[in-house]
């Protein structure tokens, strides 16, 4: 691995990104906004949730659910059309950069928009009137979940042979994560089997880890170390897919 090499990986992306920045951002972050608006704003206005505001309590999960979105997509959706459709994935192939430079430099260039775009959703909750700390821990969570997320993408872009199946596992994993992983409400309403498998997903433990340090609370460690896990995991089986494209 050749610190070099990485950031050879992460510009290129970040080049083309930065051409189309702000309508990539702009039009992922429709959804999140909408659910501010209208759970947070509207039907949330006055309402409670685990003894405090529910704006504040939605908010992270808003966060949490926003980066996995933006973090997945800026790696899964163009990984998987330069590999199935375009074949420039063949420039990397050939070119003098280990696999793990490759996976780690295009999974801190899907780190950074989904960071990005969640910085602009937390000024739009101070304007809304939320009131939770951004502290270190704070950032060290969030970027944990858009690291993850974005090494989700890679590896599901390198096994996923098309782009309609694509669509398909943000039809069945993400979208069902983005309602279920305690992001709008508190897993203690639901079945006890049903909140065991919930409790396991890592946008959970995502949501779970803003949420108690937004509230000024401690770091959960078991939420951090999941989150560390996921990330060191899909990050292993990424380069584990590159080496074997390779060989």
């Amino acid at each position: 691995m050749n610190l070099q090499d990485i950031k050879t990986v992460f510009w290129r992306d970040w080049t083309v990104l930065n051409r189309r920045l702000v309508k990539f951002v702009l039009s992922r972050m429709i959804s999140p906004v909408l659910y501010l608006v209208a759970f947070g704003w509207g039907l949330g206005r006055g309402m409670q949730a685990n003894g405090g505001n529910y704006l504040d309590f939605i908010i992270p999960g808003i966060m949490a659910l926003n980066a996995m979105n933006i973090s997945f997509s800026a790696v899964g959706s163009p990984l998987n059309m330069s590999r199935v459709y375009h074949n420039t994935l063949e420039e990397y192939l050939i070119a003098p950069i280990s696999p793990a430079s490759y996976v780690i430099g295009k999974i801190l260039a899907g780190t950074l928009p989904g960071l990005m775009s969640c910085t602009v959703i937390l000024g739009l909750a101070y304007l809304f009137g939320a009131d939770f700390i951004v502290n270190a821990w704070f950032i060290v969570a969030l970027t944990l979940t858009c690291v993850l997320f974005a090494a989700m993408g890679f590896v599901v872009a390198m096994l996923i042979d098309s782009h309609e199946d694509m669509a398909n596992f943000s039809t069945y994993v993400l979208l069902p994560m983005s309602f279920l992983c305690a992001t709008f409400f508190p897993l203690d309403r639901l079945p006890r089997v049903l909140r065991g498998i919930i409790e396991l997903l890592p946008l959970t433990h995502a949501t779970y880890a803003l949420r108690c340090i937004g509230r000024g609370g401690e770091p959960p460690c078991l939420s951090m170390g999941v989150l560390l896990l996921y990330a060191v995991i899909l990050t292993g089986i990424g380069i584990w897919t590159m080496e074997r494209v390779r060989k």
